[in-house]
C-alpha cells in the first residue's frame, strides 16, 4: 500500500509555499518571513509562544508533528537560541521539506523520525517549556495522542509552569474535543480554548486551539490578541471551557 502523497506548491506570496498531504493543506511556509503565520490556528499557537515568557527570550519546545516546520521556524525567528525538537515519523516528507524549504543555518531545530507517542516517552523529565501537538493522519489526530496516558507523559516532560498546546480539528457538538478536555483536566490544573466564532457557533467545522497548564495567566492576554484582525477568534477561559466543553469521558 502506498504512503501519503506529498506536494509542495507555491502559495499566495513570493517565496511562500504550501505543504499538502493527500490533497490537504498541512503547512504554509514563508521562507522570506517566517513570522508570517497564514493559518488562523497557527497564529493562535504563535500567540501562546509570544506570551509565555519575555519577548526574545530563548525557550525549549517539543513539537509533536512537523510537516513544513512552520511553527518551529517561527520560534527560531522570534526567540533565537531556542532548543526545539520535532517528532515527525514521515521521513519522506521531512526529506522533501529539508530539500525544497531548507531551514536557516543554526536554527536549533532538530527533527527526529519517530511518532509522538514513542518520541515523548523517550524524552527526559522537565526538559520543555512548551509541548505542541499538531499531528494528523488521514485528517485526524492519531487516537493514541489524545489519551489521558499520553497527556500525563507530556506533563512529565514539561517543566513546572510549562504549557501544553493542542490543535484539534472538530465540529459541533465537539465530541472529540470534549473527550480530550476531560483527559487534560485529569492531568493539568487549567485549560482554555480558542477558535473562530463560526466554529464555536456550530456554523462550520474548524480548528480549536486548546492550551493546558498550571494557571489562567495566559487567558486575558491571549483573548486580547485573538479579538482583532483578520484572524479573530474567541478565547474561553477555564470556567467557560467547563460550561461549553464539559461532559467528555476522556480515554
Amino acid at each position: 500500500m502506498s504512503g501519503p502523497r506529498h506536494e509542495i506548491v507555491p502559495a499566495d506570496r513570493r517565496d511562500a509555499w504550501l505543504v499538502r498531504l493527500d490533497g490537504r493543506d498541512q503547512s504554509y511556509v514563508d521562507l522570506a518571513d517566517p513570522t508570517h503565520l497564514a493559518f488562523d490556528y497557527v497564529r493562535r499557537l504563535g500567540d501562546v509562544v509570544d506570551l509565555h515568557r519575555r519577548a526574545g527570550e530563548p525557550t525549549r519546545v517539543v513539537h509533536v508533528g512537523g510537516a513544513g516546520l512552520t511553527l518551529p521556524r517561527y520560534v527560531a525567528a522570534i526567540r533565537p537560541g531556542s532548543w526545539q525538537v520535532v517528532l515527525e515519523p514521515d521521513e519522506e516528507l521531512t526529506a522533501a521539506v529539508r530539500e525544497q524549504l531548507p531551514l536557516p543555518r543554526r536554527s536549533g531545530i532538530r527533527v527526529r523520525p519517530v511518532d509522538g507517542l514513542a518520541g515523548v516517552a523517550a524524552l527526559r523529565e522537565d526538559c520543555a517549556d512548551l509541548v505542541v501537538l499538531d499531528a494528523y493522519a488521514a485528517g485526524r489526530v492519531p487516537a493514541e495522542l489524545v489519551t489521558t496516558a499520553f497527556f500525563a507523559d507530556v506533563a512529565r516532560v514539561l517543566v513546572p509552569g510549562g504549557w501544553f498546546l493542542l490543535n484539534l480539528s472538530d465540529r459541533a457538538p465537539f465530541a472529540a474535543t470534549r473527550d480530550a478536555i476531560a483527559g487534560l483536566r485529569s492531568v493539568f490544573r487549567r485549560t482554555l480554548v480558542a477558535a473562530e466564532p463560526a466554529t464555536l457557533r456550530a456554523r462550520r467545522p474548524g480548528n480549536l486551539t486548546v492550551v493546558a497548564g498550571p494557571d489562567d495567566s495566559l487567558a486575558e492576554a491571549l483573548a486580547a490578541r485573538a479579538s482583532g484582525g483578520a484572524l479573530a477568534a474567541r478565547v474561553l477561559g477555564h470556567d467557560r471551557v467547563s460550561d461549553s466543553f464539559g461532559g467528555g469521558t476522556g480515554t
